[in-house]
């Protein structure tokens, strides 16, 4: 494979190594934050949920970003939205300064799974673009693990303004990121589709595909073009035409979140004090989260392209239904100790899984004209019952006993199998233009460029 493409997908990724550091150094400040300005569940749950209501309104808003400025500029403006939020975070003086910045960090983090994954598979073969756009999946869980190791140390050693340093120590990666993103090209499906500029998107071309003789890239670009309908006539997304990958990209964001796992994430250290760990114990078994998510990301990634996403999805929803249930059973008969092992295969049934699959399967399906559209639909829907679902878990926190709890995200798991078997395709190795025609979703009538380069 053409590292040019590794590069470039790896530095993208990046996005979602701070989307996961972002989402989940909460968690070891949450406490303190609730306990130092004596916030009620109400509000608590509300400034837990600031960064998520940013992220719904990014996602939401991605779309017209990532299409009017092009995808390597969004990419750049994220990298800002994260550096800014962290340093702010770090110092905010109250809830609602806190609140701002973590909003501001959410912005960031739902334009990353708008316009990331969405322009690694435009530059990816399609035999390697689960691997590729699943690298985003992998950096999510590797700053998700490295969120956990930091605030497990800083927690140590930082004393009463800890909670300042575990928010503040993503400024570093942040700038990182924003500084590599200066080295990526424009995505060349932005170039011929959206900018209608034909000679920078056969350059683009020429670096992905470099032993490709002038003909085949021509001919490349033509295809791409012909799968692309005029404005006037394919340019809306909310049409009958786009019904099935509009009701798959819901789906499969919704399924995500009724799993429970931002939750588990949010409230892990929590969640462990339950079973009658000690606070530190508590932090310490929260990395193990970490951990066995980022193995069993790199097993996900490993199986994408060879077992396909519908296969990986349906793996994921019986190990969903067993460790759930298994957990729910532990806190029902107080047989604490098979909650934490059940919790870790919880985890990895999420990472073979949804977390592999989610990001990957939204990008794939969508025509090239209406593809961050569709992407920012998964997006925007994954985000708000994410922001939802963490509002309202210290409530149900006070309300429910953890049995019922996890019984009921059980229960929403059993839906997914079944939707899993009804309604999912597979699109595994499947070219993004010709994915439009096994979805029924082609150009609508009329002649376009494919038939007339043919003639």
């Amino acid at each position: 494979m053409n590292h040019r493409i590794f590069f470039w997908s790896l530095t993208a990724a990046l996005a979602g190594f701070l989307f996961g550091f972002d989402t989940v150094v909460i968690s070891g400040a949450e406490q303190t934050i609730q306990a130092l300005w004596g916030l009620s569940a109400g509000q608590h749950g509300l400034a837990m949920g600031s960064a998520l209501y940013g992220t719904v309104l990014g996602a939401m808003a991605g779309g017209w970003p990532t299409d009017r400025f092009g995808r390597r500029a969004t990419l750049l403006g994220v990298g800002v939205l994260y550096l800014v939020s962290a340093v702010w975070s770090a110092l905010a003086t109250g809830v609602y300064s806190f609140s701002a910045a973590r909003f501001l960090g959410g912005l960031g983090v739902g334009i990353s799974t708008v316009a990331a994954p969405l322009y690694i598979a435009e530059i990816s073969p399609p035999a390697r673009r689960g691997r590729l756009a699943g690298m985003f999946q992998f950096n999510i869980v590797f700053g998700i693990l490295a969120a956990f190791l930091s605030n497990a140390i800083i927690g140590r050693v930082a004393g009463e303004n800890a909670w300042r340093w575990m928010l503040g120590a993503e400024a570093v990666p942040a700038l990182l990121y924003t500084v590599l993103c200066f080295g990526i090209p424009e995505s060349p499906r932005w170039l011929l589709v959206r900018r209608g500029d034909r000679q920078r998107g056969l350059e683009v071309l020429r670096l992905i595909e470099p032993d490709a003789p002038p003909e085949q890239l021509e001919k490349h670009a033509a295809e791409i073009e012909a799968s692309s309908p005029p404005a006037s006539r394919g340019d809306r997304f909310w049409t009958r035409r786009l019904r099935r990958p509009i009701l798959l990209a819901v789906l499969i964001a919704f399924f995500n979140q009724l799993s429970g796992i931002n939750a588990v994430l949010y409230f892990a250290p929590r969640i462990f004090e339950w079973t009658g760990l000690e606070r530190q114990a508590a932090l310490l078994q929260s990395v193990g989260i970490g951990f066995t998510n980022l193995v069993f990301t790199l097993v996900g990634l490993w199986l994408i392209d060879r077992l396909g996403r519908r296969t990986l999805l349906y793996i994921g929803s019986v190990g969903y239904i067993l460790s759930l249930g298994v957990v729910a059973l532990g806190f029902a008969t107080q047989h604490f100790g098979w909650v934490a092992p059940f919790i870790f295969a919880f985890i990895a049934a999420h990472a073979v899984g949804q977390g592999a699959v989610i990001w990957v399967f939204i990008s794939e399906i969508f025509p090239n004209r209406q593809r961050a559209e569709g992407q920012a639909l998964g997006s925007f829907t994954h985000w708000f019952f994410a922001a939802l679902l963490t509002t309202v878990f210290p409530k149900m926190a006070e309300l429910l006993p953890p049995a019922g709890i996890f019984a009921f995200f059980c229960g929403m798991m059993v839906l997914q199998l079944l939707w899993v078997h009804w309604m999912v395709p597979e699109t595994k190795g499947v070219p993004l233009e010709q994915m439009q025609r096994q979805l029924g979703i082609g150009p609508e009538t009329g002649p376009t460029r494919e038939t007339t380069v043919a003639k």
